[in-house]
Order: structure tokens, then C-alpha cells, then sequence
């Protein structure tokens, strides 16, 4: 390395840190200086000279202190070796930059990578996004500054670029970063960035502004002068003390009001302003004040139009100042009053030209966090990792589409949140899809700058269980609005066959007897309900003609006391049985469950497929005998509600020996051998017999079923433990079946 290459940057160093902070900057550049040897920029010249460039203005221009500095510089090796090293040699090189320069070093530069790997999409509408994005990044908020710093070394260097190269980063300056440093009062950034991204996207125009600036600056200094010296001489005649300030506008704000107004080069009024700043007590502000501007107007006539006072009444933002357009010499002149506290209010940023509008779910904002950095910006430079809270845009989450596209999103939000985000019909017909090439269901939650694709099948529609998991509103109302259309169709359908059914069976019912009768026993709230399950098939036709004929008959009364007298049968045989088996318990007259009961005739249900060690209850049928149903059984509520006396109680014999079918659902990732893992943990490390199973693979995911003989439910349960410990399985679960 050239030992006097660097030489601004040691001097900056040596001149602003500690000798030992300038020694751990010069220790910085020589590792920076081996770790990227060989590498360099368009131009030929080192990479490092980027890195010591930026790291100039980190120190000399944004007033950091030594750790930025050094993450500065660090910066390009962090980010290169993350491309390019495997996940075990970037942590060993991670490990040895902190254990040199400091855990806070290494968290700085890992948040500079995440920015550089942000795509950014060539769109203004999504700009605000990016912004947003970018502060979501910056953890310590000092890399937004350090970002700030090297954009605006890129912008200075923009020449050695391609040419291709030029319109894009000219773009991206103007509408993020320019907009970032004016929103942190970083004015003589904004205005750089604004000038050279100018230059390069509109070079006829910038170059008609800059020779027009030349032309008349010799005029514009004698003319100031000649425009202040009256003033000048009656406000020391005053006494009051004051000094005066002037100021130019930037190219890029010329231009803006050119094009805005319509005008030309001439017909811009503030090409310059006048700036008169009053050092006095602040109970003697807006009177001393008011004697500037009198003093003014005394030898200068204002334009009643442009007369804006926000002393007497600040902004909304706080910021106070007077000013005033008065014309002298057949121009118009801008002139603002205000007092030295007025003016470091508005120099600190305070009087930035927007406010904060509100708190999401309770989170800061990337605006109120820009404010309040802004204003740590002036006060303490040096402390900032210190003195602020480094969770930003917390509430928040930020992800692409695969062409690009960046969509905000709240915190916890998932992929089909993201779905419904981008198009109604998209999450509608969503079945899943991939974050970041990685095949994911529905109901992943995504990360900031996750890149997600959406998955959708034609005959894919929403589910009501969707509004358990999604969190945007406005995929909550779409899933609604669908539902709720779905029940109306359903209703007008369930309906009109329900009644063209009642006229072919000539039953003596309308059709509002016939469904107050079937919403009663279905324990029902609404008609609509009825209808539902009639257009769904869930209550078919032919139940619906034999409640309504046995309702007709009264075999429906006849049967519940045959049911009763059954039920009285069947208890007192499972007491007999028990009092057999087992000696007297607070439960000897429940049915007692286990493979020695042979006179009393009972089978485990197949709709819930009980297993020894659940909770059960007995379900005494007319013709079948005594069914054995889990107390979470889907038909439990319905048995309960309307047969109560055909339920007994039931519980299993504890030395009770035999095999029941387990059938556990599976999702998994579609890997390479996943099912003979699955089989392997089944077999081989719990000794368990498989029945069958069945696997479909979709868009890289693997779903199916197997079915395996347990003794118990805590097997099953160790079983499913097992399985959901496998590589790429995602869900494992017991269904009934």
C-alpha cells in the first residue's frame, strides 16, 4: 500500500480522534489495504481509495467518530466476502475483524451490506418503500449517515462509471438519498447529490443554469452589497446587534422552479436570499424583529403577496422566521428576519418540510425516526450509538416480488398477506409459494427483503380458517367479502333445492316449517345455515326427506324411548362388567374399555378413531350397539345436544393391551430421501408397524398421510415428536380418519 496515498485521511484522523483512535484508523486501512488487494474501481485505481474517500467524509464532512470510521473502510471487504465466502469462512472472517476492531465495528458494516443488496426498482410511486426499507436496515443509526457518505463519493466519482451506470444511481440519488439527507437537515449533501445527479440526467439544462450563475455572480455580489448598505447603516444606528447571511440557490432548486413555474432563468425571483439574524434576548425576539423589517421596507417595497410571518405564529414543525419579498431595482428580493435562536431551530432541522402524522400499532415510524436522528445529529455526533434506540421502522416489514417490486407490510405479516397486497384474484387463488427459492405454505411470516414468489391454483378459493392467520386489512375484508358471497350463493342454492325437493316428496310442509324444523334439531341459529349444508352436500337430500317423514310419523318419539330403555340396558351391563374386573371406583359405572369385553357389543368410532389414553365417551346406537367416540370428536357437540340419553361414560382399562391405527398428516419440504427418513423413525427408531402411506409432491412441497398401529396415545405423541425433529418437515399432526 502507498504509505502517502492516504494521507487526508490519517490527517483527518490525527487531527480530530485520540492518537490511539488515529492508530486504529491506520490499522484499519492496512487490513482493508490486504483483504482487497488486486481489486479495483472502473478507472483502474485501487477499491480502497473508495473506502478512504468515503470514510473522509464519514469523519471531515458528517463528524463521526473512530468506530464508523473504521466500518467505513472495512465495509467492501465485509460485503465482498459475503457474496463470496461459504457460511463457515464468512463467520471465521467476521469473527476476526470483531475480535480486532470490535463487536460494533462488525454490526455497523454487516447493516452497510444489507443496503448494498438492496435492488433498487426504478419507480417512483415505490420510493417511499425503499427509504423505508433502508431505515429498517440501519440498526445503528449511524450507517444510514456512513450510506449517505458513500453515495455521495459515488456521485462525486460518477464519471469513471459506465456510461449506463450514470442514469440510474443519478436517479436513485435524487429520489432516496437526496430525500434522506434533506429529511436529516444534511442540506449541503442533499443539495451535492441533487446537483450531480442534475448534471448527469439533465446536462443541457444544468449546463445552461451553471454558465448563467457565472454570468451574473460579479452583478449579483455588487448588487447585494448596494441592496444591504442602506439597511445596514440604520440598523447600527439602532443598536441592535445582528450579522447577515447569503445564499445561493443549488442548480438542481433553480431548475425545479423553472419547471414548476414555467419560467425562465430570469423569471426565478430567489435565485438568492437574504438572511438577517438578530442576537438578542428571547422576550426581546418578535419586537426586534418587526424593527428589522420596518428598517426594510422603509427603503424597499414589499410584495404584499409573498409576506409570510411564522413568528407570530410559527409552523406546525416549529419553525419561526419572517420573511418578506421586496422589489429594488426592478428585481425582487427574499428576505428573511429571524433570531439566532430561530435560526439554530431551523439549521438543526426542526423546520424540515414535513411532520410526522402518527404512530402504527404503537411503532416509530421511519420518518420520526429520521426526526429524531436529525436533531442527534447536531447535538451529540459522537455518541449517537449511545443515545438512540436501535429498532427502527420496528412494526414494519419490507419484501420484493421477483421482478423487483417492494411491498410494506405490517410486522408478522405472511405470504399470503403478501398475495392479496399485490392483487385480490392473486391471494384468492394462493396455495403457496417460494421466499427467497425456498418452497413455503401460505402461512409463513415474512422477513425484511424476503423475495417472494406467489403460487396460485384456478380452483383455489378462500378458506375461512385464512382469517385465522392473516394480519392486513385488507386481506381480512377480501377473505370476508368472499365468504360472505359464498354464503349468500350457497343460501339461494340450498334453498331453491331444498323447495323443488319438498314438491317432488309432496310433504305437508312449507318451506319455513321444514327449515325451523331441521335448524332445531341441528341445533341451528339461521336459516341460511340449513341451506348452507344443503348446498355444500354436508346434509344431503336423503336425511332431510327421512327426518322430515319420521317427524310426519312420530317414529322420531317412538325411537327415543326404545333409545332410552337401550341406553338403561347397556349401563347396567358395563357396571356388571366393571364390578367383574376391577374393585369399586368413583367411576365403576362407566364403560370400562379393554379387549376381555366380549358379551357387551361396542366398536371405536371411525370418525374421530379413538386410541387408548384419550378421553372418550360411549354412544349407545339402536341397531349397532355401543360406538366409542374422543370427547373432541366432531359429532360430540351434535350427540350430546341431541341424543344426551344415549351417552355413557367410558374409559380405558389401564393394563388394556392391543394396537390402534394412528393416521398422521405430513408436510414437508421435497427433499431427497425425506421419505425414507420418515419411514426410518417410524420402524426403525420406534419399532412401529406402518399400514400404509401416501405422499403427492406440489410446487417443492411433499403432503400425505401414514398410517402406523400405536398401543397408546403416548406413543403417538413421541412418534410425532420424532417425525417433526426430521429435516424439512414443516407440520406433523394426528388427523381423524
Amino acid at each position: 500500500m502507498d504509505v502517502t496515498r492516504y494521507d487526508k485521511l490519517r490527517d483527518l484522523a490525527r487531527t480530530g480522534f485520540s492518537a490511539e483512535s488515529a492508530a486504529t484508523v491506520d490499522r484499519a486501512l492496512e487490513y482493508a489495504a490486504g483483504a482487497l488487494a488486486g481489486r479495483t474501481r472502473y478507472d483502474g485505481t485501487p477499491l480502497l481509495d473508495h473506502a478512504a474517500a468515503v470514510a473522509c467524509i464519514v469523519l471531515g464532512e458528517v463528524g463521526l467518530e473512530c468506530n464508523p470510521v473504521v466500518a467505513t473502510l472495512l465495509h467492501d471487504v465485509v460485503r465482498i466476502a459475503h457474496k463470496s465466502l461459504g457460511t463457515k469462512e464468512f463467520t471465521a472472517l467476521t469473527a476476526r475483524i470483531r475480535e480486532s476492531f470490535g463487536a460494533e465495528v462488525v454490526g455497523i458494516t454487516m447493516g452497510l451490506c444489507n443496503i448494498s443488496e438492496t435492488k433498487l426498482k426504478i419507480d417512483k410511486a415505490q420510493i417511499d418503500n425503499f427509504r423505508d426499507l433502508i431505515v429498517a436496515y440501519s440498526e445503528d443509526p449511524r450507517v444510514i449517515l456512513i450510506k449517505l457518505a458513500d453515495r455521495l463519493e459515488v456521485m462525486r466519482s460518477l464519471a469513471i462509471f459506465p456510461r449506463e451506470k450514470w442514469r440510474r444511481k443519478s436517479w436513485e440519488s435524487l429520489n432516496l438519498y437526496a430525500q434522506i439527507a434533506h429529511k436529516l437537515g444534511l442540506y449541503n449533501i442533499k443539495s451535492e447529490l441533487e446537483d450531480i445527479a442534475l448534471k448527469y440526467l439533465e446536462p443541457r439544462d444544468y449546463a445552461r443554469i451553471v454558465d448563467k450563475l457565472a454570468e451574473t455572480e460579479e452583478e449579483r455580489k455588487a448588487f447585494i452589497d448596494r441592496f444591504l448598505r442602506p439597511v445596514t447603516e440604520r440598523l447600527d444606528r439602532t443598536g441592535i446587534r445582528y450579522h447577515v447571511k447569503s445564499r445561493t440557490k443549488s442548480v438542481f432548486s433553480i431548475w425545479s422552479k423553472m419547471r414548476k413555474q414555467r419560467v425562465p432563468f430570469e423569471g426565478v425571483y430567489d435565485i438568492f436570499a437574504i438572511r438577517i439574524i438578530i442576537d438578542c434576548p428571547p422576550e426581546q425576539e418578535k419586537q426586534q424583529c418587526w424593527t428589522v423589517y420596518s428598517v426594510v421596507t422603509d427603503f424597499y417595497t414589499p410584495n404584499p403577496n409573498r409576506m409570510r410571518d411564522w413568528i407570530s405564529i410559527p409552523k406546525s414543525n416549529g419553525y419561526e422566521s419572517l420573511h418578506t419579498t421586496v422589489s429594488a431595482e426592478g428585481r425582487w428580493v427574499e428576505v428573511q428576519i429571524r433570531t439566532e435562536r430561530m435560526d439554530a431551530v431551523a439549521e438543526r432541522g426542526i423546520a424540515a418540510h414535513w411532520r410526522y402524522k402518527g404512530v402504527n400499532q404503537g411503532a416509530r415510524t421511519s420518518e420520526e425516526w429520521l426526526s429524531q436522528l436529525r436533531e442527534l445529529i447536531e447535538e451529540t455526533p459522537h455518541a449517537l450509538a449511545q443515545r438512540f434506540d436501535a429498532k427502527p421502522a420496528s412494526g414494519e416489514v419490507f419484501a420484493f416480488t421477483p421482478n423487483g417490486d417492494l411491498r410494506k407490510l405490517p410486522e408478522g405479516a405472511t405470504l399470503l398477506d403478501f398475495a392479496f397486497d399485490i392483487h385480490t384474484a392473486l391471494g384468492a387463488t394462493c396455495v403457496g409459494g417460494k421466499v427467497n427459492n425456498r418452497a413455503v405454505p401460505i402461512r409463513e411470516v415474512l422477513r425484511n427483503g424476503d423475495i417472494v414468489e406467489v403460487l396460485t391454483q384456478k380452483n383455489q378459493t378462500p378458506k375461512a380458517d385464512w382469517l385465522g392467520f392473516v394480519v392486513t386489512s385488507k386481506a381480512r375484508n377480501r377473505i370476508k367479502a368472499y365468504l360472505r358471497e359464498e354464503q349468500a350463493k350457497h343460501a339461494r342454492m340450498g334453498r331453491e333445492e331444498l323447495e323443488r325437493k319438498l314438491k317432488n316428496w309432496k310433504m305437508p310442509y312449507t318451506i319455513d316449517e321444514a327449515v325451523a324444523f331441521l335448524g332445531k334439531y341441528y341445533k341451528l341459529k339461521t336459516g341460511t345455515e340449513v341451506y348452507g349444508l344443503i348446498a355444500t352436500q354436508r346434509l344431503e337430500l336423503g336425511t332431510v326427506k327421512e327426518l322430515l317423514t319420521r317427524e310426519l310419523t312420530g317414529t322420531a318419539s317412538e325411537e327415543r324411548r326404545a333409545a332410552a330403555a337401550e341406553a338403561d340396558r347397556q349401563k347396567t351391563a358395563a357396571r356388571e362388567q366393571d364390578a367383574a374386573h376391577a374393585p369399586q371406583t368413583p367411576h365403576s359405572d362407566a364403560l370400562v374399555i379393554d379387549d376381555r369385553i366380549n358379551h357387551i357389543e361396542y366398536k371405536l368410532a371411525r370418525c374421530c378413531n379413538p386410541i387408548r389414553g384419550d378421553e372418550v365417551f360411549g354412544f349407545i346406537t339402536i341397531h349397532a350397539g355401543i360406538t366409542i367416540h374422543r370427547t373432541d370428536c366432531p359429532n360430540a357437540r351434535r350427540m350430546r345436544e341431541n341424543y344426551p340419553y344415549r351417552i355413557i361414560e367410558a374409559r380405558w382399562r389401564s393394563e388394556a393391551e392391543g394396537a390402534f391405527r394412528l393416521t398422521i398428516r405430513i408436510v414437508a419440504a421435497d427433499l431427497t430421501g425425506i421419505g425414507n427418513r420418515i419411514t426410518e423413525v417410524i420402524s426403525r427408531d420406534h419399532g412401529l408397524d406402518i399400514r400404509s402411506m401416501n405422499f403427492s409432491t406440489e410446487d417443492g412441497t411433499a403432503t400425505g398421510t401414514v398410517s402406523v398401529e400405536v398401543p397408546d396415545t403416548a406413543v403417538a405423541e413421541r412418534l410425532i415428536r420424532s417425525i417433526l425433529r426430521i429435516k424439512g418437515v414443516q407440520k406433523a399432526y394426528r388427523i381423524r380418519n
